[in-house]
């Protein structure tokens, strides 16, 4: 099987911005390839587009709008995990053999259509995300005794490292007090909890070994992938204080690179609302259940960027279909040493974690330089 490596990446500002959704992916794309004149364009076998958004025919569409004629090209839709499911799509086409150079690009607009879960019947009238992560808040603080006042320190944090992201959509730093005062949504969801929705894109190039020789001095190799998915509707999970699918996803991820996770220097984490930093570094194995919101704020204390350097998507925004995409290149970004006020000291290992609908479904990667 062949290696398989990221090459380049282009991503724009994340934004509230009314754009059309052709546009928005053509910025990043146009991005990339103007910042890595390498790359020709002929080379490009197949383009990926992520996106929950319901325009049609985006990958041809944005092959004609950058000037290519690749031999695949197809959209991706699995709501948030969108940008990582295309990444695997791109490794496994150069793995097999079927490309050499893929370009994948995620894009998404504030409305998108991806944030409320029309089809899933078990939700009753509740069908935006913002109930499952209430639910989820709800059974994490009463199964570890964890306050709000514990959870805080998750947005305190992102949105401060967020102001090291130029192409963050949060421009603001806030304290405990600010959080636990922000506007109620829910018994257990305040705004500052959240994750936004925005309008934004990403997109990166991976290539194979052979390739990436012609493309850049720096290559960030994808060493490990797990996914799992234990179903659609969030009802049918096993525990509303657990992410099994992420731990699921981890262990196949971090055996196929042949890491443990003391490797680990720098990492991701979809944290769409505040618990979910916690229990997502509980499943992945960087702290003991109900102790994430400790790590947090040691992290936060002694200001170390491990976590989320780039502000996570409560700090930097979540544009859907790009979020995945966007967390790659940071990654990619630390582990070649280009990440500026945000860097982690001699990145050598780093590790992307995405999931969709209350972690229905997750996806992790490792990367290493």
């Amino acid at each position: 099987m062949k290696r398989v490596g990221i090459g380049a990446y282009g991503i724009t500002p994340f934004t509230k911005e009314d754009k059309k959704i052709e546009s928005t992916l053509f910025e990043s794309a146009k991005v990339l390839l103007e910042n890595n004149t390498s790359i020709q364009k002929s080379d490009i076998d197949a383009v990926l587009v992520s996106t929950n958004n319901n325009s049609k025919y985006l990958s041809p569409v944005l092959s004609e709008m950058i000037g290519i004629q690749p031999k695949i090209a197809h959209s991706i839709e699995n709501l948030c995990n969108s940008g990582t499911n295309s990444i695997v799509s791109a490794y496994s086409y150069i793995a097999s053999g079927l490309a050499d150079m893929v370009l994948v690009s995620g894009a998404e607009r504030y409305d998108s259509p991806g944030q409320v879960l029309e089809w899933d019947n078990s939700r009753g009238e509740f069908k935006h995300p913002i109930f499952w992560a209430s639910i989820f808040t709800s059974s994490y603080k009463r199964k570890y005794s964890v306050t709000d006042e514990q959870l805080s320190w998750i947005p305190i944090k992102n949105h401060k490292q967020a102001q090291n992201n130029p192409n963050a959509l949060s421009k603001k730093t806030y304290l405990m007090k600010d959080v636990i005062n922000s506007k109620k949504i829910t018994d257990d969801l305040r705004l500052l909890d959240c994750s936004r929705p925005c309008t934004g894109s990403a997109s990166i190039i991976l290539a194979s070994e052979n390739i990436m020789k012609k493309i850049t001095d720096h290559p960030v190799w994808i060493s490990g992938i797990g996914q799992k998915t234990i179903s659609a509707g969030f009802t049918k999970s096993e525990s509303f204080n657990t992410m099994n699918s992420t731990k699921m996803a981890s262990r196949t991820a971090l055996e196929m690179s042949g890491k443990n996770i003391s490797d680990v220097d720098v990492v991701e984490i979809h944290d769409a609302f505040s618990v979910c930093e916690p229990m997502a570094l509980e499943a992945i194995g960087f702290s003991k259940p109900g102790k994430g919101t400790d790590l947090v704020k040691e992290l936060y204390e002694t200001k170390n960027y491990k976590v989320n350097p780039r502000g996570g998507l409560i700090g930097s925004g979540h544009p859907l279909g790009a979020t995945g995409i966007a967390q790659t290149i940071e990654i990619t970004q630390q582990l070649q040493s280009n990440a500026k006020n945000r860097q982690v000291e001699n990145a050598q290992v780093g590790l992307v974690h995405n999931m969709s609908a209350a972690a229905t479904s997750s996806t992790i990667l490792v990367l290493e330089k």
